[in-house]
């Protein structure tokens, strides 16, 4: 069982609105997808993308995705890399297609001379934790993710002066 890692396509846009809505109904959030195909051509690969995005494959076949994108650290003065979604379906979970993913993208963060490599996870999510304890993740129990979304963050924007 081969497994292999490679740069999503824009022709890849269909399967990644696939997966993500999937991630979404097991993290119970499936109510906050608004994506679609042509949003993630447009942010994917067009020509002011915002994120890039792997598609992990077992015997040829796409099963898994990481999407990332690049931050950046004040106090290290470096960029690092943000994983947004690390999703492998189920039927093809137990394999090593998970780790092949996010080990890829840290192989990124190291050869672009990132000093960070973060993401998030949801507390409940045990097999997840785990997982990234296992690969040397540190989880920061000191922070806290703030977000400002929809009317709220058309709000805050309306304070800022001319």
């Amino acid at each position: 069982m081969p497994l292999s890692t490679r740069p999503a396509t824009e022709s890849d846009a269909a399967f990644l609105l696939q997966l993500i809505r999937e991630l979404a109904d097991y993290e119970r959030l499936s109510h906050e997808v608004v994506a679609t195909e042509e949003s993630l051509r447009n942010t994917l690969f067009g020509p002011q993308k915002v994120a890039e995005a792997l598609v992990g494959c077992v015997d040829g076949e796409p099963a898994g995705m990481a999407v990332f994108f690049h931050n950046y650290s004040t106090f290290l003065a470096r960029p690092g890399l943000y994983l947004e979604d690390l999703y492998v379906r189920q039927t093809h979970r137990g394999r090593g297609l998970g780790r092949a993913l996010i080990t890829a993208v840290a192989r990124l963060a190291v050869e672009r001379g990132c000093g960070r490599y973060e993401w998030t996870v949801l507390d409940w999510n045990t097999p997840a934790i785990e997982f990234y304890q296992g690969l040397g993740a540190e989880m920061k129990p000191d922070w806290r993710i703030m977000r400002v979304t929809g009317e709220a963050l058309e709000r805050m924007a309306q304070q800022a002066g001319a």
